[in-house]
């Protein structure tokens, strides 16, 4: 009898192919094909927006949008329930949520129908907390707060209501939505810097000592 302790599947050499198998299954899952499937409904989204043919197709436009945004909803929910987690997801989540708000802000701004410094304003929050994340990389990870989810949310009910052709009656809903929207994404832009600066100087602070 070996006095070695034995260790994990296929540390000993005696099965070589039996580790990478987990790790590409386990990527390869419904939380981060739903992922991908907004990614691909953006440019289909892009595409219905910007075509000018009275309303139906505004009304194609805020549906994929709509479906769109559900996929984030749902992918979170069945990655965190199933334990589904994995650092693809980690990655391409954000990029699909922002690659969505992004193309829709800047197609409504490019239409005319939203005033362009909205656009410009929620572009550097989200540039800025993402190099704010990159600059803390390495002493820790900046985690969603409840804010930037109301934040995320509230863009996404502004956005929608832009999108669909609502008689001019409602403008004061549209602007009251999206100034709130407004307020939360710089409040919770402000929020990350002040996290992100205790979490350098915290951490910092425990190397020196």
């Amino acid at each position: 009898m070996s006095s070695v302790a034995p260790g994990p599947a296929g540390a000993d050499g005696e099965e070589p192919a039996a580790g990478p198998a987990p790790a590409a299954a386990r990527t390869l899952n419904v939380a981060n094909l739903l992922t991908l499937s907004r990614l691909v409904l953006v440019p289909l989204f892009v595409a219905a927006l910007l075509v000018d043919d009275g309303a139906a197709w505004r009304y194609v436009a805020a549906g994929l949008f709509a479906l769109a945004a559900l996929t984030d909803r749902i992918d979170g929910w069945v990655a965190r329930k199933y334990d589904l987690i994995t650092d693809f997801g980690k990655v391409a989540d954000p990029i699909a949520d922002k690659a969505l708000i992004g193309a829709a802000l800047v197609g409504l701004s490019a239409l005319g129908e939203l005033p362009w410094w909205v656009t410009i304003v929620i572009a550097v929050r989200e540039l800025g907390v993402t190099l704010l994340r990159f600059w803390v990389i390495r002493y820790g990870v900046i985690p969603a707060s409840r804010g930037g989810k109301a934040k995320t949310m509230a863009q996404i009910v502004a956005i929608g209501l832009y999108l669909l052709p609502l008689p001019a009656a409602l403008d004061p809903l549209r602007w009251a939505v999206l100034g709130f929207a407004l307020l939360l994404t710089v409040a919770t832009g402000l929020d990350y810097v002040v996290r992100a600066v205790r979490l350098r100087a915290g951490a910092r602070g425990a190397v020196s000592r």
